[in-house]
């Protein structure tokens, strides 16, 4: 039941901080309100756009307990459980309380950059830690190393409860041999909102979006058309925000995306420190499109 749930336009929730650099809770309940009421499929928790590796435990714990009860079961969350110490992650899925999480999202192990067959166990482990059904998340621009396909489908045959990947491997070539000899019961999703249009066309079956964060209806309503093969009104909203998706991620993720929604009037311009936001540039640019989008700033 939760493969088929996880379609559509997931988003990459992001982590609103104050001024102070603490989290703003009251804005984060905000945002969620916002994804809810405006066509969200399911919202991804704790992911790499929610900097989660400048967030304590406390606080992590707080999210992740705040947007379940938020939700309310309303759509699917998919939680980032993942890291490059296999024992630390198996220990996180044995122990922790995941009460309203649909799934897991786990990170390929960045910077030990292992080998294919290290990766193969990283994800046995986990699979065999865990009841949850779990996503797969290749994003070798962030880990420092790619998982082939060959590898992906290794898991995805031999792991009942792996349903998913979030391909963020910019390779359409991979993508693409994933999605023709994949099993039936396990999916492609995208990791990147400027390739979900011909990602869907292969054969994918949604995305995890950033730019979903500032405008979820428009994007839903891009993905809905394109799973319904309506591919060119659909092609039309893709093209509509090509723009902006440059400048999304030209100074990182998710300065962008924080960027924009600040230019929205949703969050405080803030990131935690390794991160810091758009220049001013970007900025300008990015609240000249919205303009002209008609949308309000």
């Amino acid at each position: 039941m939760i493969r088929t749930r996880l379609r559509g336009m997931g988003v990459a929730l992001i982590t609103p901080f104050k001024s102070d650099k603490s989290v703003d809770y009251e804005a984060l309940m905000r945002l969620v309100d916002y994804q809810v009421q405006n066509n969200t499929d399911f919202l991804c928790v704790l992911g790499t756009t929610a900097e989660t590796p400048t967030l304590t435990e406390d606080e992590k714990q707080k999210i992740k307990h705040m947007v379940v009860e938020r939700v309310g079961g309303r759509i699917p969350i998919l939680l980032g459980v993942g890291g490059n110490n296999t024992k630390a992650v198996v220990e996180t899925l044995q122990k922790d309380d995941f009460t309203g999480v649909d799934a897991i999202l786990s990170v390929v192990p960045y910077y030990n950059k292992p080998s294919q067959e290290g990766i193969y166990q990283h994800y046995k482990a986990i699979s065999e830690a865990t009841d949850l059904p779990l996503v797969l998340y290749n994003v070798p621009g962030r880990t420092g190393v790619n998982m082939t396909a060959e590898t992906t489908l290794r898991i995805a045959r031999d792991f009942h409860n792996v349903i998913a990947v979030k391909e963020a491997s910019g390779n359409i070539a991979q993508m693409d041999d994933i999605i023709k000899n994949k099993p039936d019961t396990f999916d492609v999703i995208s990791g990147d909102d400027g390739i979900t249009f011909p990602l869907i066309t292969l054969g994918a079956v949604g995305v995890i979006s950033v730019i979903g964060n500032a405008f979820p209806r428009e994007f839903s309503r891009m993905v809905r058309l394109a799973l319904q093969g309506d591919y060119a009104n659909a092609l039309a909203i893709h093209h509509k925000f090509a723009e902006l998706f440059k400048l999304l991620f030209v100074d990182g993720n998710p300065a962008g995306v924080k960027a924009m929604l600040n230019a929205m009037g949703m969050v405080e311009n803030k990131l935690r420190l390794p991160l810091v936001p758009t220049r001013i540039t970007t900025f300008e640019a990015m609240r000249k499109i919205l303009n002209e989008l008609n949308i309000r700033c």
